[in-house]
């Protein structure tokens, strides 16, 4: 069973006005998310998350194409039971108190008054908002606003999680609080569905990431699949580099460009590194490091998306 399976989902928003052009929020868009990972979405403004989540939340529907999460086909009410959100930008009666709020999320919930009294203070322990239980809602800072609303996402013990820009606002501290409360969740099991615009946030915890963008999936994959940039090294070296080495390393055609302490190689194979290294060794030139490059998941974004507008 899938946590979450879209299969060729379209979504077109129809203006009423004539002549208007229809406005393509989603394109033949096809993911799988298995249980227990931790699956981000990413894109620009517009790119269709929004959209993507609405229909997984039946809040609206597909124009074409099919989805369902925890194995049941959408639209479906009743599993809703069986998920928590977060949206963005959320709002909250400003007279209730935090721990108010939580009882009353959770009585629209269905949950029964006694499982409640034993959910609250453990949750807003979890959170780190046990502190302000009895403080207006209207007086939290928005770090606390963030904890208090992944404490409402969780007070239905989901099996599957939408969280929306859940660190947005939070401080460095906080931020990290929250990652390793996310990768517990994992850990029991939970399905995380993430959204945000912290890229560097993403790459930490993610288990899969999907970049979309105009409605359209670019690319999916690991982080590590998403990051690479090929087989290209950063070598340390402790001397000058030799006229004779220079000689032999353009007869080999290594792709090389270097500085004073370090050989920045692009190598197709690692032979041509075993080949770069005895070329090293030959010339008697230190070797002090040999790092495997990589991009960061916000580089590979940029550059996808830029890609994107060229073509």
């Amino acid at each position: 069973m899938h946590a979450i399976l879209s299969e060729s989902l379209s979504k077109t928003y129809r203006s009423g006005i004539t002549g208007k052009q229809p406005i393509i929020a989603l394109a033949n868009f096809s993911v799988e998310v298995a249980p227990g990972q931790i699956f981000s979405l990413l894109g620009p403004n517009g790119a269709g998350k929004t959209t993507f989540v609405k229909i997984l939340l039946s809040l609206t529907h597909p124009t074409s194409g099919r989805a369902s999460i925890l194995g049941r086909q959408l639209p479906d009410v009743k599993v809703r039971e069986r998920i928590g959100y977060l949206p963005e930008n959320h709002r909250y009666p400003g007279y209730l108190t935090g721990e108010q709020l939580l009882r009353s999320f959770g009585q629209l919930g269905g949950i029964h008054r006694s499982a409640l009294r034993s959910r609250i203070n453990p949750l807003m322990e979890l959170v780190g908002v046990a502190q302000w239980r009895s403080m207006k809602v209207r007086k939290y800072s928005k770090g606390m606003m963030q904890r208090l609303g992944l404490a409402q996402a969780l007070i239905n013990d989901p099996e599957l999680l939408f969280l929306d820009e859940p660190t947005d606002g939070v401080d460095p501290v906080g931020r990290k609080e929250i990652r390793d409360i996310l990768l517990n969740l994992k850990a029991q099991g939970k399905t995380i569905f993430l959204n945000s615009h912290l890229l560097s946030e993403v790459e930490l915890i993610s288990d899969r990431v999907a970049i979309l963008d105009k409605g359209t999936l670019l690319k999916i994959g690991t982080v590590d699949e998403l990051t690479s940039v090929g087989p290209e090294y950063l070598i340390g070296i402790g001397a000058d580099l030799t006229e004779g080495f220079l000689h032999e390393a353009s007869a080999l055609l290594l792709k090389l460009s270097y500085t004073s302490d370090s050989i920045s190689a692009q190598l197709s194979s690692t032979e041509e590194l075993n080949k770069l290294i005895d070329l090293l060794r030959k010339y008697g030139i230190e070797i002090t490091s040999i790092v495997k490059k990589r991009s960061t998941l916000e580089d590979s974004f940029i550059n996808l998306l830029k890609k994107e507008v060229v073509s």
